[in-house]
């Protein structure tokens, strides 16, 4: 009978861990370019977004979602070699469309090594970054940032494999005490 208790919970353990991936493997450096939420093409353009917090985590980079308000290092780097033969705006606005307070404003200029790289004061919420390579015809490049919000959908589906994984361990529990064995072995017992 404790063979097969400790075998069911053996198995529930194992299907937790099957279902349950760390959010390590899923952080913005863990991928292939093509599957980068980084990456913006336009053609055969290919441009790429990092934002850096330095002074919270030295070793964190992040794309979009920015977990805390405060100065934020962005640098774009210009896949594309043909980029860097055009001059190169950014534009960084507040609010969640292009006509909102521009934060931060590079002006066009050529940038050899593809590396365009800035700081901005970010506050809580939402933010478009504006990437626009000034060739014929112009190329624009867009991003939209959170900065200290919650992305609920995220959350869910994070929550979803551990959840699947108690029910299914309280299910076999339950079959478990209700079974017969358990009940003579229990009733041998007093």
């Amino acid at each position: 009978m404790i063979k097969q208790m400790t075998t069911a919970a053996v198995m529930a353990l194992v299907l937790i861990a099957m279902l349950y991936t760390p959010s390590e493997a899923l952080a913005h450096g863990k991928v292939s370019l093509e599957e980068d939420s980084c990456m913006r093409q336009i053609g055969e353009n290919m441009i790429h977004l990092s934002t850096y917090q330095p002074q919270y985590d030295e070793a964190g980079h992040y794309c979009t979602e920015i977990p805390q308000a405060g100065d934020t290092y962005l640098v774009v780097d210009l896949i594309d070699a043909a980029l860097r033969n055009m001059p190169v705006s950014i534009k960084v606005v507040k609010g969640s469309d292009k006509e909102g307070e521009t934060i931060t404003q590079l002006q066009a200029n050529y940038y050899p090594d593809g590396v365009i790289s800035g700081i901005s004061k970010l506050e809580k919420g939402p933010y478009l970054v504006h990437v626009t390579a000034e060739g014929i015809p112009p190329l624009h490049f867009h991003y939209k940032l959170r900065v200290e919000m919650i992305d609920y959908s995220k959350v869910i589906r994070a929550s979803i494999a551990p959840t699947m994984a108690l029910i299914i361990l309280i299910w076999i529990i339950y079959k478990v005490i209700r079974s017969q064995r358990v009940r003579n072995w229990l009733a041998s017992r007093r």
